[in-house]
């Protein structure tokens, strides 16, 4: 049993090797769709806040605020 192993772990780690480009490739274009929904997000928060009669650079903190959140990239710098 222990020699099947051995002998599909060649295998395992070709594969693993084979598919780190896509997952990369995946998690890179599913952080940047996010990010652009989140800047959308984000003009629309400060719209509504500007509208509500908030100052124009108090809006624009509190929208800085309300984006820093949702980066996938300071996300993952957080998790290292």
């Amino acid at each position: 049993m222990i020699k099947k192993a051995e002998r599909n772990l060649p295998q395992l780690v070709g594969f693993l090797i084979l598919m780190v480009p896509s997952l990369i490739f995946r998690f890179g274009g599913e952080a940047l769709r996010f990010k652009s929904k989140a800047h959308r997000a984000g003009r629309i928060f400060r719209k509504e806040l500007m509208q509500q009669g908030l100052d124009k650079s108090i809006a624009t903190q509190l929208t800085a605020f309300y984006q820093e959140g949702s980066d996938p990239f300071k996300l993952l710098k957080v998790l290292r």
